[in-house]
C-alpha cells in the first residue's frame, strides 16, 4: 500500500500544480495557441473537473485500501487524456510539445494500474 500512497500523492500534487494555473491563462492560451478558445464553459469545466480528480487522488493516497475502487476511474481519467492527445498529435491537430503532458498522464495511468494490483481489497 505504500506504493499506492506515494503514487497517488505525487499524482494529486502534480495535478494541482499543473492544472490550477489554467484558471488564469484563458486569454494567454487563446493568444499563443490559436485559434482562440470559443467555448469558455468547456474550458473552465475541464479545469474544474481536472482539479476535482486531483483531490480524489489525494483522498486515495490517504487510504488506498478504502478507496481502491476509485483507482479504476482514476486510470480511465489518465488514459483517456493521454490517448486523446497522442491521437490528436498524430493527426496534426495538436503540437508535438503537448506530448509531454500526455506521456506524463500515460505514465501515471500505468502506475495507477500497478498501485491497484498491489493494493489488497478491503475486507468486507
Amino acid at each position: 500500500m505504500k506504493f499506492a500512497k506515494i503514487v497517488f500523492w505525487i499524482a494529486g500534487l502534480w495535478g494541482l500544480l499543473i492544472i490550477t494555473p489554467l484558471y488564469f491563462m484563458f486569454d494567454l492560451i487563446s493568444r499563443n495557441d490559436p485559434p482562440p478558445i470559443t467555448h469558455p464553459g468547456f474550458f473552465y469545466g475541464f479545469v474544474g473537473l481536472g482539479l476535482a480528480w486531483q483531490v480524489a487522488f489525494l483522498f486515495i493516497a490517504m487510504d488506498p485500501a478504502r478507496y481502491r475502487p476509485l483507482m479504476i476511474p482514476s486510470m480511465l481519467e489518465k488514459f483517456s487524456f493521454g490517448a486523446a492527445v497522442v491521437v490528436l498529435v498524430l493527426q496534426g491537430r495538436m503540437h508535438p510539445s503537448d506530448m509531454v503532458f500526455a506521456c506524463t498522464d500515460l505514465l501515471l495511468g500505468a502506475l495507477f494500474v500497478i498501485a491497484y494490483l498491489k493494493t489488497p481489497p478491503r475486507p468486507a
